[in-house]
């Protein structure tokens, strides 16, 4: 009985180990949960070897089984892929708690299910090992989770059980989740309510009741922190709590009322207004109007309190208001900082399992410490990985392909090294790890079982040329099983994909391009791009003319099979020969663009990171605005979407040509370019000011649609604060802009 389930199970757990590998969440909860999930499943995984290896035997049972964790742990994969630091860390926090959960309880029942089974096997070393995995499955115990705090917090709240001073569990979720300084309070008091929002636009009631319960715990924190949190505008002299934002518990610099009648700091709410969010975040009305009005009482009030006090605050100390909105506060400002003390002490019990929970002192208060073990996360210490920098005659622009290698990771079974991934003509990469592409593959990949192995990991060449035959000359099947295991075999070893290549596997496979059955086609394209990430391989596959059939496979493959292909795309477009074949063939631009327009996510995201490479060669630019790639740009701009960041720096290249900045403007995209360099990440913001730059310098009208779009106020902004090159961009735009302006006067005199 061929145990296909237990065969894509174990697909599944390669794929998640080899993305969690990537991942740079900073959400302390979050890492604990995903290094708990690789532990359940590297526990399970070498048992679900042997049931491969037809040690254990299977049966329907254990296929059912299989096939619900294997739902889980895409589910998690999905979790790891959508997650973004814009989210809510709470929802976020939850989320993985209950995905954990649910891993524990399928991997205890498979474990079980395979000790029964393995009571049948004629080797005695299988009964002992899954004993072993099931002891160690059950005696799995995790210390209080997040969770369970948020539920006794709100329990506690509602039933009014403890005094609002002694809320243990908030003290504990504000620490654990990283919510203890005013500006991440604020932060995902606006993230909760925008997952609530769209929780309610998908009619998800289940959710919505979730999200609900977060809006009332978030509300539950900052009340909290009003009332035990104390801050200090000089020694021995606290903030009274009615002087203190609601929102995000700072002094009221510019007290404003909203519709609900409640009171904020205009800077606090908004910021919650501009991000659509249209209820009150303290009485939850809706609010029927956006007008913020002036509190003259309480300003007064906060002004005569300061005085009485002889306090001179520093403005730019309190959370770096705008000195433009607290200037009316008070014209005479002193140097002094707040002084930050809160009234909780706390302790936690260390996690006797899975992390290190330690409490540091400092800044007045106790700070969690959680500490998840490298090996727990796949083995590798991944920091923000492969960003790097490409440039062009006259200007530089940045891009991140992060997201790409974790959408190919996740669509394949192979994590790129560094060292494979880029030429060396290339601007380095962030370090993913120290160690070489063999041994970090080995840390993380998918360990072989093929019985010919040698003990380096690598197969005999002659086992490699009978794959090759059994490619060009073998029946429908065979061919379809040897593309199976040369995809098998290509995941994480190097030797074994430079080996491969020699033998001449290249030809074979792009030959099953072409195969009318797509399981065929998808291990083809799926070794290929394994078979790719060796720098020697690449120009093999490109000159054994991998373009047209990588473009058929675009245009009628599965969506796995297209992604797969559009991975396989950017991988050879490092090298600049195969960019400028790859440009030449138009088909392939189109195959891409329609990719990225109609494609699932991941599909969107390969072709983004793919036509990005391809636009570093000049020619190319205009190839890719023919094909009408910037209609699809402009959408990905939307937030909602999640892919701005690649979208902006397309266009940032795409606007070096006169083709691409007509483009951008009739496709709308000036308003949310605007919007990007406002609101967006370093990064997206330093790119979107490199489009705008572009528009204005070459085209008067195009600067006055810039200017009519309120640019100024965010481009003001990115002077002071964005990267350098962000800041270059956004003073020679506001310098163009002054000289526009001048030269109009003096024509007007004239």
């Amino acid at each position: 009985m061929d145990p296909v389930p237990v065969r894509c199970l174990l697909n599944s757990i390669s794929r998640y180990l080899h993305l969690v590998a990537c991942q740079t969440i900073r959400c302390n909860p979050i890492q604990t949960c995903i290094g708990n999930v690789v532990l359940l499943l590297k526990l399970l995984k070498p048992l679900l070897d042997e049931v491969v290896d037809c040690k254990i035997p299977s049966d329907d049972g254990l296929d059912k089984a299989c096939e619900d964790l294997d739902s889980v742990v895409n589910e998690a994969r999905e979790f790891l892929e959508d997650w973004s630091p814009k989210l809510s860390k709470l929802f976020g926090v939850f989320q993985c708690e209950v995905l954990l959960g649910k891993v524990q309880t399928c991997s205890l029942d498979i474990s079980q299910m395979l000790l029964k089974l393995s009571e049948s096997s004629p080797v005695t070393s299988s009964v002992q090992g899954v004993e072993r995995c099931v002891q160690e499955i059950e005696s799995f115990r995790q210390e209080k989770t997040v969770t369970e705090h948020m539920e006794n917090a709100l329990r506690n709240q509602k039933d009014d059980l403890v005094a609002p001073l002694d809320n243990h569990d908030l003290d504990i979720i504000i620490q654990m989740v990283g919510l203890t300084s005013n500006q991440d309070l604020l932060k995902e008091s606006i993230a909760v309510e925008k997952e609530r929002t769209r929780s309610l636009a998908a009619k998800s009631k289940a959710k919505t009741e979730q999200v609900d319960q977060l809006v009332d715990l978030v509300l539950c924190i900052r009340e909290h922190m009003l009332k035990t949190e104390f801050l200090e505008v000089a020694k021995g002299i606290s903030i009274p709590p009615y002087f203190r934002c609601p929102l995000s518990t700072e002094l009221m610099l510019d007290p404003v009322i909203v519709a609900s009648g409640q009171t904020f700091d205009r800077t606090s709410i908004k910021k919650w207004l501009d991000n659509g969010l249209g209820v009150c975040p303290r009485t939850r009305q809706v609010l029927t109007h956006q007008e913020l009005i002036p509190n003259y009482t309480v300003k007064a009030m906060i002004t005569s309190w300061l005085e009485a006090n002889s306090i001179n605050l520093a403005v730019n100390s309190v959370n770096q208001y705008d000195a433009g909105d607290a200037s009316s506060m008070a014209n005479n400002l002193g140097s002094q900082d707040f002084n930050r003390t809160e009234s909780f002490r706390f302790s936690l019990r260390s996690s006797s399992f899975t992390s290190r929970s330690s409490l540091e002192t400092g800044n007045g208060f106790e700070k969690l410490k959680i500490n998840v073990p490298a090996s727990l996360c796949g083995e590798t210490q991944s920091k923000d990985l492969e960003i790097f920098e490409l440039s062009s005659p006259g200007q530089s622009y940045t891009h991140s392909r992060s997201e790409s290698v974790c959408s190919i990771v996740s669509s394949v079974d192979y994590v790129p090294s560094v060292t494979e991934s880029v030429p060396e003509n290339h601007q380095s990469y962030s370090e993913m790890s120290p160690k070489k592409d063999s041994e970090s593959s080995r840390n993380v990949g998918h360990e072989c079982s093929v019985q010919n192995l040698d003990d380096s990991g690598t197969m005999m060449d002659s086992h490699f040329t009978k794959l090759v035959e059994d490619l060009k000359c073998g029946t429908s099947k065979e061919k379809t099983a040897a593309a199976a295991e040369i995809r098998h075999l290509t995941i994480s070893n190097v030797e074994n994909r430079l080996h491969i290549g020699r033998c001449g596997a290249v030809p074979p496979l792009l030959s099953l391009l072409y195969s009318e059955e797509k399981v065929t086609q998808e291990h083809a394209v799926t070794a290929l791009l394994n078979l790719s990430i060796s720098e020697l391989n690449k120009a093999k596959i490109a000159e054994a003319g991998a373009i047209e059939p990588l473009v058929h496979v675009l245009n009628t493959g599965s969506d796995r099979a297209k992604e797969n292909s559009a991975a396989t795309l950017f991988s050879l477009s490092v090298l600049q020969v195969n960019r400028e074949r790859i440009g030449q063939c138009n088909a392939a631009i189109q195959a891409l663009v329609n990719l990225l327009g109609k494609g699932t996510f991941r599909g969107k995201k390969d072709a983004a990171s793919a036509l990005f490479n391809l636009s570093i060669t000049h020619e190319n630019k205009a190839r890719i605005v023919q094909a009408k790639a910037v209609k699809y740009l402009v959408e990905l701009l939307e937030p909602d979407f999640e892919m701005v960041d690649k979208a902006v720096a397309l266009l940032a290249n795409l606007s070096g040509v006169g083709e691409g900045r007509q483009a951008i403007v009739r496709e709308g995209g000036i308003p949310l370019l605007v919007e990007t360099v406002d609101s967006g990440s370093q990064r997206g913001k330093e790119n979107a000011a490199s489009v705008l730059l572009q528009l204005c310098l070459n085209s008067p009208k195009f600067c006055t649609l810039v200017l009519q779009e309120g640019a100024i106020s965010p481009l003001v902004a990115l002077s002071q604060s964005g990267t350098q090159r962000a800041k270059e961009k956004a003073q020679q735009l506001l310098s163009h802009f002054r000289n526009q302006r001048e030269a109009r006067m003096k024509k007007s005199r004239s």
